[in-house]
């Protein structure tokens, strides 16, 4: 079986983060790298060269397939802030809780299994939190240590 192509790497995401451009989306990566601190408790690692991820699982899907990810993260990309927050899709209740924490989000959109935000001023830091922290939760029950 052919490993993930994203793997963990040995750069500070620290580092990485003080070399993001625009300065703007650089000062947001500070801000939400602070939140997912305070939410996991967790030192993050880099994950391939742009995504910062926080904790990790392994599991194998029906398929055979093992995977080795991280529990939550996020990448500060130059058109949006990517979070991943996978535990909305891996458990009824939290994808319940996500759904109602993004109407009262603000702006942004989604993917299977990624929140994108343009610009944090654009939505509810509180709410992002409580989405987050959910998310965080799910995270730990679906795939404890």
């Amino acid at each position: 079986m052919a490993e993930a192509k994203t793997q963990i790497t040995d750069v500070d995401p620290s580092e990485f983060i003080a070399s993001v451009e625009p300065e703007r989306r650089r000062e947001e990566a500070r801000v939400v790298d602070a939140l997912f601190r305070k939410i996991t408790g967790m030192k993050p690692k880099m994950w391939g060269p742009s995504i910062i991820g926080y904790g990790e699982y392994r599991t194998t899907y029906d398929s055979g397939r093992d995977v080795h990810w991280m529990r939550t993260g996020f990448s500060p990309r130059k058109a949006k802030l990517s979070l991943y927050l996978m535990g909305g899709y891996c458990d009824e209740a939290a994808g319940k809780r996500r759904d109602a924490l993004l109407k009262k989000l603000g702006k942004h959109s989604t993917g299977k299994s990624c929140l994108y935000i343009n610009k944090l001023a654009d939505v509810d830091m509180k709410v992002l939190e409580e989405m987050i922290a959910s998310d965080w939760d799910a995270m730990q029950r679906k795939y404890p240590d």
